[in-house]
């Protein structure tokens, strides 16, 4: 406090720091702005439709300052909003983020807009703008979390989706890159108790999907459905690309395990159940396509593998006998 009363910087907003910031991004937004929102033209389409979604990091920060490493978070941000819109045959087409801090470090800050930049030139989209909040009191000084917006745009004809999926489909399923966001409540917790060493593959920043897609659309390849395996594994996530009267059947063993999940599971305090039910267990990315294009898919997709059918059934994933 002065004479002058309390100021901004008083109340622990650093100002300067966000002129920092401001300054150090100022190249990483692409597209036009309006002043105070950014603009990007519409793709020339017949019948699009806009596709959209917003996602975390998850509890992955924690781990991630606990380790010294945040450099990776900016791509996990970015992959699991692009990820779900290539779920239904979107391009994405630009992302917006959000930052929010107890105390603004403009280098560090720097760091993770610009991995989130990357990642969105990687996904074909553009980093259209973006927020930082600086907000002492409600974050602990070192502690922030992150959020972002996607929008895709698709024609209505290509869309995926389950009332595309028939029986006789088969499930081509892309490998994680690692645990990618989700499930970290329960690895620091096993890092914690120290049953589970901290160790960087924990780390892996989240694989990136839509060029994957992308390239099969190239090669003519006929997708008719994709699930993101996110939270709730295989199980909750690969039915949700199924009809009613449909169910997916998996092979085990057809696809190799992550280092990280492999690391975790390796501890045995974590149950089978609860495995499946919380990690990816090695497939990020789990695609729908008739029997025909299965050879042409993996050919397309590096680390792809055949790892199932569809099937006539009550709701809910099964496995081969």
């Amino acid at each position: 406090m002065t004479d002058r009363g309390i100021s901004y910087s008083d109340a622990g907003v650093d100002l300067d720091a966000a002129r920092a910031l401001t300054e150090g991004i100022r190249g990483m937004v692409h597209g036009g702005t309006s002043g105070f929102a950014g603009t990007l033209p519409m793709p020339p389409m017949r019948d699009p439709v806009l596709v959209a979604c917003t996602d975390g990091v998850g509890t992955k920060v924690l781990l991630a300052r606990q380790m010294g490493d945040v450099s990776g978070l900016g791509q996990d941000l970015v992959a699991m909003s692009v990820n779900d819109l290539a779920c239904a045959g979107a391009r994405p087409l630009f992302f917006l983020d959000y930052l929010a801090v107890g105390r603004l470090d403009p280098d560090e800050a720097t760091m993770i807009v610009g991995s989130i930049r990357q990642a969105c030139e990687e996904s074909g989209c553009v980093l259209l703008g973006g927020e930082t909040a600086e907000m002492p009191g409600l974050y602990q000084e070192g502690h922030f979390d992150m959020a972002g917006f996607a929008v895709g745009a698709v024609e209505r004809t290509a869309m995926l989706g389950p009332e595309r999926v028939v029986a006789g489909d088969v499930i081509v399923g892309i490998e994680s890159s690692g645990i990618h966001s989700n499930g970290y409540s329960l690895v620091r917790a096993l890092v914690d108790s120290g049953v589970l060493a901290p160790d960087p593959a924990l780390l892996t920043p989240t694989r990136l999907y839509p060029e994957d897609l992308r390239a099969l659309g190239a090669a003519g390849v006929e997708v008719h459905a994709a699930a993101h395996i996110t939270g709730g594994g295989l199980p909750g996530n690969l039915p949700r690309a199924m009809p009613d009267g449909l169910r997916p059947v998996l092979r085990r063993g057809s696809w190799p395990q992550a280092p990280a999940i492999a690391l975790v599971l390796a501890t045995g305090a974590v149950s089978d159940e609860s495995a499946w039910e919380t990690f990816n267990m090695g497939l990020g990315m789990c695609l729908v396509m008739p029997q025909a294009a299965a050879d042409q898919a993996l050919a397309t997709v590096g680390r792809s593998h055949l790892v199932g059918r569809v099937e006539a059934g009550p709701p809910g994933l099964t496995w081969e006998a």
